[in-house]
C-alpha cells in the first residue's frame, strides 16, 4: 500500500538567541561595527580603523610618472614600509577579534579558530598582493585569484585539518554584504531614472524565471536550489546574489561552489571579450556601458569593462549594476517565500508558514538597514563627499571579508565534486542558455530605451 502520511517541516531556531548565536544575526552585527567604525574614522578624523589597501604594484619600470605621482600606484619596494605592515597588523587585528567573537558565541572553539584563521588571513594577504600586481590587476581582478589560490591548495596539497575551523564561507560573505549595503545608495535610482529601472529590474526577474523553468522542465535538473542560485547569479550580480539566494533556498556548498566559479570563469571572459564586441557594433558609450552593466556579474568586472570604453560608458555600467545589487535583498526574500510555499510544500511534505522568516536570510536586512541609513540619514545630514569618504574605508573592509569568502570557497572546492555537481554537463548549458537569453533581453531593453528611437537619450554628467 502506498504510504500517504504526510511530513509536517518543523521551523528549526526562531528563538532570541538566535540573535547573538546564529550566523545571519552575527554578520549583521558584525558589519554594523565595521560601519559604525568606518564612520567614526572618517567623521572625527581619526585615520586609525581603516584597513589595508593595496596599491597596485610592479616590480619592474613599468610605471609611469604620472601613475606613481597619483598614489594609486607605487613600486612593490616602496610600499612594504612600517605604514604598511602597522596597517595589515591592525586589519589583522580588527578581522580576529569580530570574526572570532562571532565564532564563540556560535560555541566554537576560539583555541582553534585563530591560528587557523591567522593562517588564512596570511593567503589572503598572498592573494591581495598578487592580483594587485599591475599587470594581473589589469586583465583580472582579485576574486578570481582568490578563488584560484584556494583551488591550488584543495587540489594539490589538501587542507590540513587544523586550517578548516577559519573556512566559513558563508560567514566572511555575509558580512561583506550588510557592509556592502552602506554603498548601495537609493540615490542612484535617481541618477538614470526610469532607464537604469528598465534595464537593471525588469530584465532580472524574467531571465531568473526563464533559466528556472528551463533548467526544472527542459533540462530536468532534479537540483532546484542550484538551478536558482545559479539562475541569480547569472542575472544579477554574480557572487552576492548566489551567496544571499543560496541561503534563501537552502543550497547545499557544493551546490554554491558551483554556482560561483562558473560565474567567475564566465565573467572574466565576458569583462575581455565583451567591449570588443560592443566596439565592432558600433554601439553608442551609454547603450553599451549600460549592456554590460546589465550581463556582466561581478561589479569590479563591470568597472574595467566599461571603462574600456569611456568615462561615460564606465558611469552607465556602475549605474545599472548599481541598480541591478538593490534587488539582492528582494530577490532572497522572494525565494525564500517561493521555496517555502511551494518547492518545499508539497502533498507529502508540508512547511508551516513561519519557515519563511525562519529560512529568510536575515543578513539581508542587515544589507537593507545599512542602505537605508547612508541614503536617508548619512547622506542628507554629513553630505555625499563624506558617505564616499566612508564607503573608501568600508571598501577595504568588504574587499577583506569578500577575499576570505572567495579564498575559502577554493578551500571547500574539489574539481572532482564540481565534475559530479556537472549533472552531465546539464549545469553549464543551464548558464550559457540563460547567460545568452539574459544578454539578449538586456539588449533589447537597452536598444528600447537608450537607442533615441522611442524615448529621449538621457545625458550623464561625467
Amino acid at each position: 500500500m502506498e504510504n500517504t502520511s504526510t511530513t509536517t517541516v518543523q521551523p528549526k531556531g526562531g528563538n532570541w538567541s538566535d540573535l547573538w548565536k546564529k550566523e545571519d544575526w552575527l554578520a549583521v552585527w558584525i558589519g554594523f561595527i565595521i560601519i559604525a567604525l568606518g564612520s567614526l574614522d572618517v567623521l572625527l578624523g581619526w585615520d586609525f580603523f581603516s584597513a589595508l589597501k593595496f596599491k597596485t604594484w610592479a616590480l619592474w619600470e613599468t610605471l609611469t610618472p604620472e601613475q606613481l605621482e597619483s598614489g594609486k600606484f607605487a613600486t612593490l619596494g616602496s610600499q612594504l614600509n612600517g605604514a604598511f605592515f602597522g596597517k595589515l597588523l591592525l586589519t589583522g587585528v580588527v578581522l580576529s577579534l569580530l570574526f572570532g567573537a562571532g565564532v564563540k558565541l556560535m560555541g566554537e572553539k576560539l583555541s582553534k579558530f585563530i591560528p587557523a584563521f591567522l593562517a588564512l588571513y596570511f593567503i589572503a594577504i598572498i592573494v591581495r598582493l598578487i592580483s594587485a600586481e599591475y599587470t594581473l590587476n589589469h586583465y583580472l581582478e582579485w576574486a578570481f585569484w582568490a578563488l584560484f589560490v584556494g583551488l591550488l591548495i584543495s587540489n594539490t596539497i589538501k587542507v590540513p585539518d587544523w586550517l578548516k575551523p577559519a573556512v566559513k564561507t558563508e560567514f566572511y560573505i555575509k558580512t561583506g554584504l550588510v557592509v556592502m549595503g552602506f554603498s548601495v545608495l537609493f540615490s542612484n535610482i535617481a541618477k538614470f531614472g526610469l532607464y537604469g529601472l528598465g534595464i537593471a529590474w525588469i530584465v532580472t526577474p524574467v531571465v531568473i524565471l526563464f533559466m528556472w523553468q528551463f533548467g526544472i522542465r527542459v533540462l530536468k535538473i532534479d537540483n532546484k536550489p542550484l538551478v536558482m542560485t545559479l539562475a541569480s547569479a547569472t542575472s544579477v550580480c554574480g557572487t552576492s546574489a548566489a551567496i544571499a539566494t543560496g541561503a534563501a533556498c537552502k543550497a547545499k556548498k557544493e551546490d554554491l561552489s558551483m554556482a560561483v566559479s562558473i560565474s567567475i570563469i564566465f565573467t572574466i571572459l565576458m569583462m575581455v571579450f565583451e567591449p570588443m564586441i560592443i566596439k565592432a557594433l558600433g554601439m553608442s558609450a551609454l547603450m553599451g556601458g549600460s549592456l554590460i552593466g546589465g550581463t556582466v556579474d561581478s561589479t569590479g568586472a563591470v568597472v574595467v569593462a566599461g571603462t574600456a570604453l569611456g568615462p561615460e560608458a564606465q558611469q552607465a555600467a556602475v549605474l545599472v549594476k548599481s541598480i541591478q545589487n538593490i534587488l539582492i535583498g528582494f530577490i532572497a526574500f522572494f525565494v525564500a517565500v517561493f521555496f517555502a510555499t511551494r518547492v518545499d510544500n508539497t502533498e507529502k511534505r508540508t512547511v508551516r508558514a513561519n519557515e519563511i522568516w525562519v529560512r529568510f536570510p536575515k543578513f539581508i536586512i542587515g544589507f537593507f538597514v545599512a542602505s537605508l541609513v547612508a541614503s536617508f540619514i548619512f547622506l542628507p545630514a554629513v553630505g555625499g563627499d563624506q558617505v564616499g569618504a566612508i564607503n573608501k574605508v568600508l571598501d577595504q573592509y568588504k574587499n577583506w571579508a569578500f577575499v576570505l569568502a572567495f579564498t575559502s570557497i577554493g578551500l571547500d572546492t574539489h574539481f572532482k565534486t564540481i565534475i559530479k555537481q556537472m549533472h552531465g554537463g546539464k549545469v553549464l548549458w543551464l548558464y550559457l542558455i540563460g547567460q545568452t537569453f539574459n544578454i539578449l533581453l538586456t539588449f533589447l531593453a537597452v536598444w528600447l530605451l537608450l537607442s533615441g528611437v522611442i524615448f529621449p537619450i538621457p545625458t550623464l554628467t561625467v
